[in-house]
């Protein structure tokens, strides 16, 4: 069994960073999870009018109003087979920002070799995932077409939705992974931001989400 990544991905997976392999090669049948610790240098919302729409969204475990610098944070990566029997896997990050501790939780699934990925609490927004390699062997990532689901599926147009765009890669001299994360609206500019450092193990896992990632509700549609 290969991952979701390596599945989407094809021959351009094996471009990437042996590390990054690593990181984005294990699948459900793995037995393993990985947990990440690290810092980020910024993280959070630099446009203070989009903040109050942050602080709603923040009640779903998806996105955060604050922004700051070093901010400590922790990820959890759980592959497994969704509800509807798609490979997914299911992430956990924690965001201690001093003032209040942020979580963002998503689940990305693999249909038809089309990775969506579900974000929130309830998963009720999902974005297109398209992933690449870089010439230098990093791992790029765009989020685009955002539906909310909401009852009906209602996809958001370009004019009013963002689009995130993810950049991660192995530091040969921290001896660790670099993230960069923007999300950027066409006329507004950059509404949320995270970029930082994390080491990262793996440990046995046997394949049932833990009670902290399970999320509230799962989304089928696409």
């Amino acid at each position: 069994m290969t991952s979701i990544y390596q599945q989407a991905m094809g021959s351009e997976f094996g471009r990437l960073q042996p590390e990054l392999r690593e990181y984005f090669g294990t699948d459900a049948a793995s037995g393993l999870a990985g947990h990440g610790r690290g810092v980020f240098d910024v993280a959070g919302s630099p446009a203070w009018f989009a903040r109050p729409a942050f602080r709603l969204t923040a009640l779903e475990n998806a996105f955060f109003p604050e922004y700051n610098t070093d901010v400590p944070f922790t990820i959890d990566n759980y592959p497994h087979v969704d509800p509807f029997g798609r490979p997914a896997l299911t992430a956990r990050r924690e965001l201690d920002f001093g003032t209040a501790v942020r979580i963002f939780e998503d689940t990305t699934s693999l249909q038809d070799g089309v990775l969506t990925d579900y974000v929130g609490r309830h998963r009720r927004m999902a974005t297109l995932l398209t992933c690449t390699a870089s010439d230098e062997g990093r791992m790029r990532m765009v989020s685009s077409r955002t539906r909310l689901f909401a009852g009906l599926r209602l996809p958001l147009p370009d004019a009013f939705g963002a689009l995130a765009y993810v950049e991660q890669w192995w530091d040969d001299d921290a001896g660790a992974f670099r993230i960069t994360t923007n999300v950027v609206h066409r006329q507004l500019g950059t509404l949320l931001v995270y970029a930082g450092l994390f080491e990262y193990s793996t440990h046995p896992f046997d394949g049932v989400l833990p009670p902290a990632a399970e999320p509230d509700r799962w989304e089928r549609r696409v």
